[in-house]
């Protein structure tokens, strides 16, 4: 709940009062638009965030796929400190270095979360359903 709930606010952000900030973690070798991209992701969030509030028994699947998307994303992490842009108070190459072993911890968090690591052999069947 807490993890569906943050990623919820975190797509809230995206599209309003963060949407700047985000812009800074876009890679800047991606051939989109950045505001496109800081508009999907945050969408994508909120999409997730609610999916992982409401997943029940889809809880599994849920979690593999914002596992993955925690994956997805860490490209922008790293775009951000290669390119020394500043957001979200990361304005030191320390700071922005810092952040990097965080987005494992948020894979982490959405397969023990959801049980999706524990009960991985269950996901095919889910799929399948």
């Amino acid at each position: 709940m807490l993890l569906g709930a943050s990623l919820v606010f975190a797509g809230i952000a995206h599209l309003t009062f963060s949407r700047r900030g985000f812009r800074a973690q876009v890679p800047v070798s991606l051939p989109l638009d950045e505001d496109l991209v800081v508009v999907g992701s945050g969408a994508a969030e909120i999409g997730l965030g609610s999916a992982l509030i409401a997943a029940g028994r889809r809880r599994v699947p849920v979690g593999w796929l914002a596992a993955a998307f925690f994956v997805a994303v860490f490209p922008g992490n790293i775009s951000q400190l290669i390119h020394r842009r500043d957001a979200f108070g990361l304005d030191t190459d320390a700071k922005r270095w810092a952040r990097l072993p965080f987005q494992p911890v948020l894979v982490a968090a959405a397969l023990w979360s959801t049980g999706a690591w524990r009960d991985r052999s269950s996901l095919a069947r889910q799929v399948r359903r």
